[in-house]
Protein backbone atom coordinates (compact mmCIF):
# COMPACT_ATOMS: atom_id res chain seq x y z
CA UNK A 1 0.00 0.00 0.00
CA UNK A 2 1.73 3.17 -1.16
CA UNK A 3 2.36 5.77 1.90
CA UNK A 4 3.20 9.57 1.63
CA UNK A 5 5.80 11.46 3.40
CA UNK A 6 5.69 14.24 4.98
CA UNK A 7 9.65 14.49 6.32
CA UNK A 8 12.38 13.21 4.44
CA UNK A 9 16.24 13.97 5.47
CA UNK A 10 19.08 14.22 2.96
CA UNK A 11 22.05 12.72 4.36
CA UNK A 12 24.45 14.49 2.19
CA UNK A 13 26.16 18.24 1.45
CA UNK A 14 26.61 20.54 -1.31
CA UNK A 15 24.81 20.60 -4.46
CA UNK A 16 23.44 17.32 -4.37
CA UNK A 17 21.45 17.76 -0.78
CA UNK A 18 20.36 21.04 -2.66
CA UNK A 19 19.13 19.11 -5.88
CA UNK A 20 17.59 16.62 -3.27
CA UNK A 21 15.74 19.15 -1.37
CA UNK A 22 14.26 20.98 -4.03
CA UNK A 23 12.29 18.07 -5.63
CA UNK A 24 11.00 17.00 -1.91
CA UNK A 25 9.49 20.92 -1.87
CA UNK A 26 8.20 20.33 -5.06
CA UNK A 27 5.74 17.33 -4.17
CA UNK A 28 5.14 19.46 -0.67
CA UNK A 29 7.63 17.55 1.58
CA UNK A 30 9.84 18.66 4.27
CA UNK A 31 13.72 19.05 3.95
CA UNK A 32 15.88 18.17 6.73
CA UNK A 33 19.60 18.85 6.54
CA UNK A 34 22.67 17.91 8.39
CA UNK A 35 26.27 19.12 8.89
CA UNK A 36 29.22 19.13 10.00
CA UNK A 37 31.41 22.37 11.54
CA UNK A 38 32.91 23.33 8.39
CA UNK A 39 29.38 22.84 6.55
CA UNK A 40 27.39 25.42 9.39
CA UNK A 41 26.69 28.25 6.58
CA UNK A 42 26.57 25.66 3.81
CA UNK A 43 23.65 26.78 1.41
CA UNK A 44 22.40 23.16 1.56
CA UNK A 45 21.31 24.10 5.17
CA UNK A 46 19.97 27.59 4.62
CA UNK A 47 17.66 25.87 2.27
CA UNK A 48 16.39 23.15 4.14
CA UNK A 49 13.14 23.35 6.45
CA UNK A 50 15.39 22.17 9.55
CA UNK A 51 19.15 21.34 9.71
CA UNK A 52 20.67 19.48 12.79
CA UNK A 53 24.70 19.37 13.57
CA UNK A 54 26.15 15.76 13.36
CA UNK A 55 29.60 16.32 14.24
CA UNK A 56 33.74 17.70 13.52
CA UNK A 57 34.72 18.34 9.77
CA UNK A 58 36.19 14.98 8.77
CA UNK A 59 33.58 12.93 6.69
CA UNK A 60 34.45 10.12 8.79
CA UNK A 61 33.24 12.13 12.03
CA UNK A 62 30.00 13.48 10.62
CA UNK A 63 28.70 12.37 7.06
CA UNK A 64 29.90 8.87 7.12
CA UNK A 65 28.63 8.07 10.83
CA UNK A 66 25.25 5.91 10.63
CA UNK A 67 24.65 6.43 13.80
CA UNK A 68 24.65 10.11 13.97
CA UNK A 69 22.38 10.45 10.64
CA UNK A 70 19.63 8.00 12.33
CA UNK A 71 19.36 10.36 15.30
CA UNK A 72 19.12 13.20 13.55
CA UNK A 73 16.24 11.40 12.03
CA UNK A 74 15.11 10.26 14.85
CA UNK A 75 14.93 13.67 16.27
CA UNK A 76 13.49 15.60 13.41
CA UNK A 77 10.69 12.92 13.09
CA UNK A 78 11.75 12.02 9.48
CA UNK A 79 9.45 9.13 7.50
CA UNK A 80 12.55 8.60 5.04
CA UNK A 81 16.15 9.18 4.06
CA UNK A 82 17.65 10.19 0.48
CA UNK A 83 21.11 9.67 0.70
CA UNK A 84 21.89 11.50 -2.39
CA UNK A 85 25.18 10.09 -4.28
CA UNK A 86 28.56 9.29 -2.11
CA UNK A 87 29.27 9.07 1.80
CA UNK A 88 26.52 6.29 2.84
CA UNK A 89 24.47 5.94 -0.74
CA UNK A 90 25.87 2.85 -1.77
CA UNK A 91 26.31 1.44 2.17
CA UNK A 92 24.35 -1.93 2.48
CA UNK A 93 24.03 -1.55 6.49
CA UNK A 94 23.18 1.85 6.41
CA UNK A 95 20.03 0.79 4.42
CA UNK A 96 19.30 -1.89 6.45
CA UNK A 97 19.84 0.17 9.84
CA UNK A 98 17.33 2.39 8.25
CA UNK A 99 15.32 -0.21 8.35
CA UNK A 100 15.59 -1.51 11.97
CA UNK A 101 15.28 2.14 12.66
CA UNK A 102 11.54 2.37 11.29
CA UNK A 103 13.29 5.07 8.43
CA UNK A 104 12.33 4.26 4.77
CA UNK A 105 16.03 4.37 3.00
CA UNK A 106 15.24 6.08 -0.44
CA UNK A 107 17.08 3.90 -2.73
CA UNK A 108 17.51 0.14 -3.63
CA UNK A 109 17.17 -2.82 -1.20
CA UNK A 110 20.44 -3.43 0.27
CA UNK A 111 20.40 -7.08 -0.87
CA UNK A 112 21.43 -5.49 -4.32
CA UNK A 113 24.03 -3.52 -2.87
CA UNK A 114 25.63 -6.81 -1.43
CA UNK A 115 25.71 -8.26 -4.67
CA UNK A 116 26.48 -5.29 -6.66
CA UNK A 117 29.01 -3.35 -4.31
CA UNK A 118 31.84 -5.91 -4.51
CA UNK A 119 33.63 -5.91 -8.47
CA UNK A 120 34.08 -9.22 -8.06
CA UNK A 121 31.41 -10.87 -7.06
CA UNK A 122 29.07 -8.32 -9.36
CA UNK A 123 31.39 -9.74 -12.73
CA UNK A 124 30.34 -13.40 -11.14
CA UNK A 125 27.11 -12.56 -10.68
CA UNK A 126 26.94 -10.19 -14.29
CA UNK A 127 28.56 -13.20 -16.55
CA UNK A 128 25.64 -15.45 -14.89
CA UNK A 129 22.94 -13.51 -16.15
CA UNK A 130 24.30 -13.22 -19.38
CA UNK A 131 25.72 -9.93 -19.42
CA UNK A 132 29.01 -9.27 -21.29
CA UNK A 133 32.30 -8.41 -19.06
CA UNK A 134 35.70 -7.81 -19.70
CA UNK A 135 38.25 -11.06 -19.65
CA UNK A 136 40.20 -10.98 -16.12
CA UNK A 137 41.30 -12.89 -13.17
CA UNK A 138 41.21 -13.14 -9.35
CA UNK A 139 45.16 -13.35 -8.56
CA UNK A 140 46.79 -13.33 -4.96
CA UNK A 141 50.38 -12.82 -5.78
CA UNK A 142 52.53 -11.30 -8.89
CA UNK A 143 53.26 -13.98 -10.13
CA UNK A 144 49.65 -15.44 -10.49
CA UNK A 145 49.15 -11.91 -11.45
CA UNK A 146 51.51 -12.13 -14.26
CA UNK A 147 50.54 -15.83 -15.60
CA UNK A 148 46.91 -14.46 -15.85
CA UNK A 149 48.10 -11.31 -17.83
CA UNK A 150 50.24 -13.54 -20.34
CA UNK A 151 46.90 -15.66 -21.04
CA UNK A 152 44.60 -12.88 -21.32
CA UNK A 153 47.06 -10.67 -23.33
CA UNK A 154 48.97 -7.55 -22.36
CA UNK A 155 47.91 -4.39 -21.56
CA UNK A 156 45.68 -5.09 -18.08
CA UNK A 157 43.97 -3.20 -15.71
CA UNK A 158 44.31 -3.79 -11.97
CA UNK A 159 41.63 -2.91 -9.72
CA UNK A 160 40.87 -2.73 -6.49
CA UNK A 161 38.12 -5.27 -6.24
CA UNK A 162 35.82 -3.01 -3.17
CA UNK A 163 37.00 0.16 -4.90
CA UNK A 164 35.88 2.88 -7.15
CA UNK A 165 36.50 6.79 -8.44
CA UNK A 166 39.75 5.37 -9.81
CA UNK A 167 41.33 4.27 -6.65
CA UNK A 168 43.17 1.19 -6.45
CA UNK A 169 43.63 1.29 -10.43
CA UNK A 170 47.16 0.75 -12.59
CA UNK A 171 47.51 0.18 -15.99
CA UNK A 172 50.20 -2.45 -17.10
CA UNK A 173 51.45 -2.46 -20.20
CA UNK A 174 54.67 -5.67 -19.45
CA UNK A 175 55.61 -8.21 -17.48
CA UNK A 176 58.31 -6.03 -15.99
CA UNK A 177 55.71 -3.57 -14.40
CA UNK A 178 53.57 -5.98 -13.15
CA UNK A 179 55.48 -6.06 -9.40
CA UNK A 180 55.59 -2.77 -8.75
CA UNK A 181 51.95 -1.94 -10.00
CA UNK A 182 50.55 -4.61 -8.27
CA UNK A 183 51.90 -3.36 -4.61
CA UNK A 184 50.85 -0.06 -5.73
CA UNK A 185 47.42 -1.39 -6.29
CA UNK A 186 46.99 -2.77 -3.27
CA UNK A 187 48.50 -0.24 -1.00
CA UNK A 188 46.10 2.26 -2.67
CA UNK A 189 42.98 -0.44 -2.28
CA UNK A 190 43.57 -0.78 1.18
CA UNK A 191 44.14 3.06 2.51
CA UNK A 192 40.54 3.58 0.65
CA UNK A 193 38.68 0.66 0.91
CA UNK A 194 40.48 -1.10 3.90
CA UNK A 195 40.37 -3.86 2.02
CA UNK A 196 43.91 -4.86 -0.58
CA UNK A 197 42.22 -7.32 -2.53
CA UNK A 198 42.85 -6.68 -6.58
CA UNK A 199 41.67 -8.42 -9.76
CA UNK A 200 42.73 -8.39 -13.11
CA UNK A 201 41.09 -7.38 -16.92
CA UNK A 202 42.08 -7.20 -20.09
CA UNK A 203 42.62 -3.16 -21.00
CA UNK A 204 40.49 -2.39 -24.14
CA UNK A 205 42.75 0.25 -25.98
CA UNK A 206 40.92 3.44 -26.59
CA UNK A 207 37.23 2.35 -25.10
CA UNK A 208 34.63 4.98 -25.11
CA UNK A 209 32.71 4.73 -21.13
CA UNK A 210 29.01 4.25 -21.79
CA UNK A 211 26.76 4.10 -19.12
CA UNK A 212 22.99 2.65 -18.98
CA UNK A 213 20.12 4.33 -16.37
CA UNK A 214 17.87 2.40 -15.58
CA UNK A 215 14.68 2.73 -12.89
CA UNK A 216 12.60 0.54 -11.64
CA UNK A 217 9.75 -0.31 -8.98
CA UNK A 218 9.18 -2.99 -6.28
CA UNK A 219 7.09 -4.85 -7.91
CA UNK A 220 9.54 -5.75 -10.97
CA UNK A 221 8.98 -3.31 -13.28
CA UNK A 222 12.40 -2.07 -14.98
CA UNK A 223 13.27 0.39 -17.75
CA UNK A 224 16.35 2.12 -18.69
CA UNK A 225 16.39 5.74 -19.89
CA UNK A 226 18.74 5.54 -22.40
CA UNK A 227 22.83 6.14 -22.15
CA UNK A 228 25.49 8.67 -21.31
CA UNK A 229 28.87 8.74 -22.86
CA UNK A 230 31.43 9.26 -19.26
CA UNK A 231 34.76 9.28 -21.23
CA UNK A 232 36.27 12.57 -20.63
CA UNK A 233 37.86 11.29 -17.42
CA UNK A 234 40.62 12.63 -15.85
CA UNK A 235 42.89 10.09 -13.17
CA UNK A 236 39.80 7.77 -14.09
CA UNK A 237 37.23 10.23 -12.84
CA UNK A 238 34.58 11.70 -14.80
CA UNK A 239 34.81 15.23 -16.10
CA UNK A 240 32.62 15.36 -18.70
CA UNK A 241 29.69 13.71 -19.58
CA UNK A 242 26.72 13.90 -22.18
CA UNK A 243 24.24 12.36 -24.02
CA UNK A 244 23.25 10.76 -26.49
CA UNK A 245 26.44 8.90 -26.59
CA UNK A 246 28.18 10.11 -30.18
CA UNK A 247 29.86 6.73 -30.43
CA UNK A 248 26.32 4.43 -30.21
CA UNK A 249 23.61 3.73 -32.47
CA UNK A 250 20.01 3.80 -31.59
CA UNK A 251 20.50 0.14 -31.80
CA UNK A 252 23.12 -0.19 -30.04
CA UNK A 253 21.96 1.62 -27.02
CA UNK A 254 18.96 -0.47 -27.32
CA UNK A 255 20.74 -3.66 -26.67
CA UNK A 256 22.95 -1.73 -23.69
CA UNK A 257 19.81 -0.78 -22.17
CA UNK A 258 18.35 -4.40 -22.81
CA UNK A 259 21.15 -6.33 -20.91
CA UNK A 260 21.13 -3.78 -18.24
CA UNK A 261 17.49 -4.24 -17.69
CA UNK A 262 18.11 -8.17 -17.36
CA UNK A 263 21.18 -7.56 -15.03
CA UNK A 264 19.42 -5.37 -13.01
CA UNK A 265 16.60 -7.82 -12.39
CA UNK A 266 19.14 -10.92 -11.38
CA UNK A 267 19.25 -8.91 -7.92
CA UNK A 268 16.38 -7.34 -7.53
CA UNK A 269 16.70 -3.88 -8.09
CA UNK A 270 14.31 -1.40 -7.75
CA UNK A 271 15.05 2.32 -7.52
CA UNK A 272 17.44 4.63 -9.80
CA UNK A 273 20.66 2.62 -10.78
CA UNK A 274 23.38 2.84 -13.91
CA UNK A 275 25.40 0.36 -15.27
CA UNK A 276 29.09 1.16 -16.45
CA UNK A 277 29.99 -0.49 -19.66
CA UNK A 278 33.38 0.17 -22.02
CA UNK A 279 32.50 0.42 -25.12
CA UNK A 280 35.23 -0.87 -27.70
CA UNK A 281 36.08 0.50 -31.16
CA UNK A 282 34.60 -2.59 -32.81
CA UNK A 283 31.05 -1.87 -31.27
CA UNK A 284 31.46 -4.63 -28.54
CA UNK A 285 30.81 -3.77 -24.81
CA UNK A 286 31.75 -5.28 -21.75
CA UNK A 287 30.50 -4.73 -18.36
CA UNK A 288 32.30 -2.42 -15.70
CA UNK A 289 30.37 -2.15 -12.48
CA UNK A 290 27.23 -0.91 -11.53
CA UNK A 291 26.29 2.29 -9.04
CA UNK A 292 23.68 1.79 -6.87
CA UNK A 293 22.47 4.90 -5.96
CA UNK A 294 21.42 8.21 -8.01
CA UNK A 295 24.65 9.40 -10.60
CA UNK A 296 26.72 12.59 -10.06
CA UNK A 297 25.54 12.81 -13.91
CA UNK A 298 21.53 12.01 -13.73
CA UNK A 299 20.77 16.08 -14.75
CA UNK A 300 21.62 14.94 -18.47
CA UNK A 301 19.38 11.86 -18.73
CA UNK A 302 16.51 14.33 -17.32
CA UNK A 303 16.66 17.11 -19.84
CA UNK A 304 16.34 14.30 -22.66
CA UNK A 305 14.20 12.29 -20.95
CA UNK A 306 11.98 14.84 -19.18
CA UNK A 307 12.10 12.73 -15.77
CA UNK A 308 13.46 13.77 -12.02
CA UNK A 309 14.79 11.03 -10.98
CA UNK A 310 15.07 12.23 -7.29
CA UNK A 311 11.03 12.32 -7.48
CA UNK A 312 11.21 9.12 -9.11
CA UNK A 313 12.93 7.41 -6.07
CA UNK A 314 10.73 9.27 -4.03
CA UNK A 315 7.61 7.73 -5.42
CA UNK A 316 9.34 4.13 -5.52
CA UNK A 317 10.37 4.63 -1.44
CA UNK A 318 6.61 5.29 -1.17
CA UNK A 319 5.58 1.88 -2.90
CA UNK A 320 3.80 3.52 -5.57
CA UNK A 321 4.68 1.86 -9.52
CA UNK A 322 6.25 3.10 -12.60
CA UNK A 323 4.01 5.38 -14.00
CA UNK A 324 5.03 4.66 -17.55
CA UNK A 325 6.94 1.42 -19.75
CA UNK A 326 10.14 1.32 -21.91
CA UNK A 327 7.92 2.43 -25.31
CA UNK A 328 6.60 5.64 -23.33
CA UNK A 329 9.92 7.31 -23.19
CA UNK A 330 11.65 9.14 -26.11
CA UNK A 331 14.64 11.19 -25.86
CA UNK A 332 14.79 14.85 -26.94
CA UNK A 333 17.99 16.60 -28.00
CA UNK A 334 20.76 16.45 -26.54
CA UNK A 335 22.55 17.85 -23.32
CA UNK A 336 25.93 17.94 -21.66
CA UNK A 337 27.36 18.29 -18.25
CA UNK A 338 30.10 19.99 -17.09
CA UNK A 339 31.20 19.40 -13.79
CA UNK A 340 33.08 22.42 -12.32
CA UNK A 341 35.84 21.63 -10.00
CA UNK A 342 38.19 24.04 -7.18
CA UNK A 343 40.89 23.05 -8.77
CA UNK A 344 44.04 23.35 -10.85
CA UNK A 345 43.91 21.41 -14.09
CA UNK A 346 47.55 23.24 -15.07
CA UNK A 347 49.12 21.43 -11.48
CA UNK A 348 47.83 17.54 -11.57
CA UNK A 349 43.94 18.60 -11.39
CA UNK A 350 45.18 19.50 -7.32
CA UNK A 351 42.24 20.45 -5.04
CA UNK A 352 42.08 24.28 -4.46
CA UNK A 353 40.06 24.54 -1.28
CA UNK A 354 39.83 28.72 -0.16
CA UNK A 355 36.88 31.20 -0.26
CA UNK A 356 34.73 32.03 -3.23
CA UNK A 357 34.78 35.84 -3.38
CA UNK A 358 32.31 36.26 -6.06
CA UNK A 359 30.66 33.84 -8.22
CA UNK A 360 28.03 34.28 -11.10
CA UNK A 361 26.53 31.54 -12.55
CA UNK A 362 25.03 31.16 -16.75
CA UNK A 363 21.37 32.03 -17.43
CA UNK A 364 19.69 31.92 -20.46
CA UNK A 365 17.33 29.12 -22.42
CA UNK A 366 19.21 25.84 -22.35
CA UNK A 367 21.00 26.29 -19.29
CA UNK A 368 21.24 24.16 -15.91
CA UNK A 369 23.49 24.87 -13.67
CA UNK A 370 23.18 22.33 -10.36
CA UNK A 371 25.26 23.92 -7.72
CA UNK A 372 25.96 24.11 -3.95
CA UNK A 373 28.25 27.30 -3.36
CA UNK A 374 27.60 31.43 -3.13
CA UNK A 375 29.70 34.41 -3.35
CA UNK A 376 31.71 34.21 0.47
CA UNK A 377 31.62 30.36 0.52
CA UNK A 378 34.05 28.36 1.72
CA UNK A 379 35.37 25.32 -0.47
CA UNK A 380 36.47 23.24 2.16
CA UNK A 381 39.70 20.77 2.00
CA UNK A 382 37.76 17.96 3.49
CA UNK A 383 35.44 17.24 0.90
CA UNK A 384 34.92 16.75 -2.75
CA UNK A 385 35.89 20.29 -4.33
CA UNK A 386 33.22 20.18 -6.70
CA UNK A 387 30.97 23.90 -7.26
CA UNK A 388 28.31 22.76 -9.41
CA UNK A 389 27.17 20.80 -12.36
CA UNK A 390 26.67 23.00 -15.53
CA UNK A 391 24.32 21.56 -17.86
CA UNK A 392 23.19 22.60 -21.51
CA UNK A 393 20.54 21.09 -23.66
CA UNK A 394 19.78 22.10 -27.41
CA UNK A 395 17.62 20.28 -30.03
CA UNK A 396 21.34 18.80 -31.77
CA UNK A 397 24.57 17.84 -30.17
CA UNK A 398 26.29 20.78 -32.33
CA UNK A 399 23.85 23.26 -30.26
CA UNK A 400 24.78 21.83 -27.57
CA UNK A 401 28.54 22.49 -27.97
CA UNK A 402 27.62 26.33 -28.99
CA UNK A 403 25.27 26.66 -25.91
CA UNK A 404 27.51 25.27 -23.45
CA UNK A 405 30.97 27.53 -25.57
CA UNK A 406 28.36 30.28 -24.45
CA UNK A 407 27.55 29.03 -21.13
CA UNK A 408 31.15 29.21 -19.81
CA UNK A 409 31.82 32.41 -20.82
CA UNK A 410 29.21 33.51 -18.57
CA UNK A 411 31.01 31.33 -15.77
CA UNK A 412 32.42 33.77 -13.02
CA UNK A 413 34.38 33.01 -9.87
CA UNK A 414 37.15 34.45 -8.11
CA UNK A 415 39.29 33.73 -5.00
CA UNK A 416 39.95 30.62 -5.82
CA UNK A 417 41.02 28.07 -9.48
CA UNK A 418 39.18 26.68 -11.13
CA UNK A 419 38.34 24.07 -14.30
CA UNK A 420 36.74 26.91 -16.38
CA UNK A 421 39.51 27.35 -18.61
CA UNK A 422 39.94 23.54 -19.31
CA UNK A 423 36.40 23.34 -19.90
CA UNK A 424 36.83 26.05 -22.68
CA UNK A 425 39.20 24.79 -24.14
CA UNK A 426 37.91 21.11 -24.71
CA UNK A 427 34.63 22.61 -26.08
CA UNK A 428 37.05 24.10 -28.83
CA UNK A 429 39.29 21.10 -29.68
CA UNK A 430 38.19 19.92 -33.11
CA UNK A 431 38.28 15.80 -32.42
CA UNK A 432 35.79 16.71 -29.57
CA UNK A 433 33.37 19.00 -31.20
CA UNK A 434 33.24 16.04 -33.69
CA UNK A 435 33.35 13.39 -30.97
CA UNK A 436 35.89 11.65 -31.66
CA UNK A 437 37.01 10.77 -28.52
CA UNK A 438 37.75 8.15 -25.47
CA UNK A 439 38.98 7.54 -22.50
CA UNK A 440 42.98 9.27 -23.22
CA UNK A 441 41.37 11.69 -24.90
CA UNK A 442 42.89 14.26 -21.99
CA UNK A 443 46.01 13.17 -21.54
CA UNK A 444 46.75 12.79 -25.33
CA UNK A 445 45.99 16.53 -25.43
CA UNK A 446 47.30 17.39 -22.38
CA UNK A 447 49.37 20.66 -24.44
CA UNK A 448 46.24 21.90 -26.06
CA UNK A 449 43.85 21.61 -22.82
CA UNK A 450 46.30 22.30 -20.04
CA UNK A 451 49.18 24.84 -21.68
CA UNK A 452 48.14 28.40 -22.54
CA UNK A 453 44.66 29.36 -23.02
CA UNK A 454 44.40 29.98 -27.07
CA UNK A 455 41.12 31.14 -28.11
CA UNK A 456 39.11 31.42 -31.66
CA UNK A 457 39.09 34.56 -32.81
CA UNK A 458 34.81 34.68 -33.03
CA UNK A 459 34.93 33.88 -29.57
CA UNK A 460 37.05 37.02 -28.47
CA UNK A 461 34.57 39.22 -28.25
CA UNK A 462 32.30 36.99 -26.06
CA UNK A 463 35.57 36.71 -23.65
CA UNK A 464 36.51 40.77 -23.58
CA UNK A 465 32.09 41.10 -22.36
CA UNK A 466 32.78 38.33 -19.85
CA UNK A 467 35.75 40.08 -18.77
CA UNK A 468 33.50 43.47 -18.57
CA UNK A 469 30.75 41.99 -16.41
CA UNK A 470 32.75 40.42 -14.22
CA UNK A 471 34.64 43.84 -13.63
CA UNK A 472 31.30 45.62 -12.86
CA UNK A 473 29.60 43.17 -11.05
CA UNK A 474 32.67 42.63 -8.48
CA UNK A 475 33.14 46.59 -8.23
CA UNK A 476 29.06 46.88 -7.37
CA UNK A 477 30.34 43.66 -4.81
CA UNK A 478 33.14 44.68 -3.52
CA UNK A 479 32.90 49.16 -3.45
CA UNK A 480 30.56 49.51 -0.53
CA UNK A 481 32.84 47.42 1.94
CA UNK A 482 35.94 49.02 1.07
CA UNK A 483 33.99 52.21 1.64
CA UNK A 484 32.65 51.55 5.35
CA UNK A 485 36.33 50.51 6.02
CA UNK A 486 38.09 53.27 4.49
CA UNK A 487 39.89 51.35 1.53
CA UNK A 488 40.81 52.20 -1.62
CA UNK A 489 40.28 49.71 -4.62
CA UNK A 490 38.66 47.03 -5.21
CA UNK A 491 39.71 42.98 -4.15
CA UNK A 492 39.74 41.62 -8.23
CA UNK A 493 40.83 39.08 -8.68
CA UNK A 494 44.24 38.94 -10.80
CA UNK A 495 42.60 37.76 -14.10
CA UNK A 496 40.17 40.97 -14.26
CA UNK A 497 41.77 43.08 -16.73
CA UNK A 498 43.80 40.38 -18.52
CA UNK A 499 42.87 39.84 -22.03
CA UNK A 500 43.60 36.45 -22.34
CA UNK A 501 41.44 33.51 -21.56
CA UNK A 502 42.46 32.90 -17.99
CA UNK A 503 39.58 35.83 -17.63
CA UNK A 504 37.74 32.19 -17.48
CA UNK A 505 39.94 30.94 -14.77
Amino acid sequence: MPRTFKKVLVANRGEIAIRVTRTLHEMGIRAVAIYSEADRAALHVRMADEAYPIGPSPASESYLRIDKVLDAAKKAGCDAIHPGYGFLSENAEFADACDRAGVTFIGPPASAMRQMGSKTAARAKMQAAGVPIVPGAMCNTTDEAIAAAKKIGFPVMLKAAAGGGGKGMRLVHAENEMANAWERARSEAKKFFADDTVYLEKAIVRPRHVEIQVLGDREGNMVHVFERDCSIQRRNQKVVEETPSPAASRELVARMGAIAVQGAKAVGYFSAGTFEFLLAEDGNFYFLEMNTRLQVEHPVTELISGLDFVREMVNIAQGEKLQFAQTDLVGRGAAIQCRIYAEDPSNGFLPSPGRIEHLATPAGPGIRDDGGAYSGAMISSYYDPLISKLCVWAPTRQYAVLRMRRALTEYIVTGIRTNLVFHSKLFHHPDFVAGRYDTGFIDRNKEFLLGEPVLAEDNREAVAVAIAIAAARLERATGANSAAQGQSGSHLSPWVGNHRARALR
